[in-house]
């Protein structure tokens, strides 16, 4: 993007009266519950779906409350512990299960997706978080607390060396049960989400930092820059230097 239409859409963008249309946009979609946090945890803002989850009458009602003010003790320590890892990583947390209470007070499990919003010296000021209900795979009993923690665990270490043999065992299945649960779940098999969560990373750091190709490939989880430039072009069909051209055309 150039210099003239990054600065019309920043213009654009402060001359909006209504700062809240994301969250009355998600207010049309009951099965996602998007909500945003500060720092401490506190919520500044949240949608309708979010609310009747919480048991409340109005929005206004949850605006300052925690997790733990809203939601039973577990899933809120689950949560505080997701948002603890943003704020000290900067990292987003991306297709995370989460254990979720329906309306009728059944349980059933949902897919987040966590951002960091920064402050205009580029400080993490809180989230932004979005989930979407797996009606599905809830019903088909194809997610447990042991499945959901393998997968906190793939998030948190896919820079590291992660044998699929040893996800499954994590989680309590066989390999060829887990593989077919990730596919359900995520519509990818077990290898094929592991290298997304790589190339995921990999695509933020190539677009937000002036890091070596080789450095962005060992962090993202890759044992090598040639091996990030062969999965990063079968993903996405741009070698790495071509994507971060392609997103920041002033580093070209």
């Amino acid at each position: 993007m150039n210099d003239t239409l990054a600065r019309w859409r920043e213009d654009f963008m402060a001359d909006v009266a209504t700062p809240w249309y994301v969250e009355t946009l998600f207010d049309r979609l009951p099965d996602i519950v998007f909500s945003i946090k500060d720092r401490d945890g506190r919520y500044i803002a949240m949608s309708e779906a979010a609310v009747a989850r919480c048991g409340l009458k109005r929005k206004q009602d949850a605006v300052g409350k925690t997790a733990f003010e809203l939601f039973p003790r577990p899933m809120a320590e689950r949560y505080a512990r997701q948002d603890e890892r943003l704020f000290r990583t900067a990292k987003p947390i991306v297709d995370n299960l989460d254990l979720t209470i329906y309306r009728d007070g059944s349980a059933g499990w949902c897919l987040s997706t966590k951002e960091p919003l920064l402050d205009a010296d580029g400080r993490i000021v809180g989230l932004a978080c979005i989930s979407k209900d797996l009606i599905e795979p809830t019903r088909a009993k194809l997610i447990d607390a042991g499945f959901a923690e393998t997968i906190d665990y793939l998030l948190e270490h896919y820079d590291s060396p992660l044998r699929m043999e040893d996800l499954a065992q994590r989680a309590g299945l066989s390999p060829a049960q887990f593989d077919r649960r990730m596919k359900k779940i995520f519509h990818l098999s077990a290898g094929q989400y592991l290298i997304k969560t790589r190339i995921d990373h990999a695509a933020r750091l190539l677009a937000g930092s002036d890091l070596a190709i080789a450095d962005i490939a060992l962090q993202a989880g890759f044992s090598d820059q040639s091996a990030l430039s062969r999965q990063f072009r079968q993903v996405t069909g741009f070698a790495p230097r071509q994507y971060r051209q392609m997103m920041r055309p002033q580093a070209a």
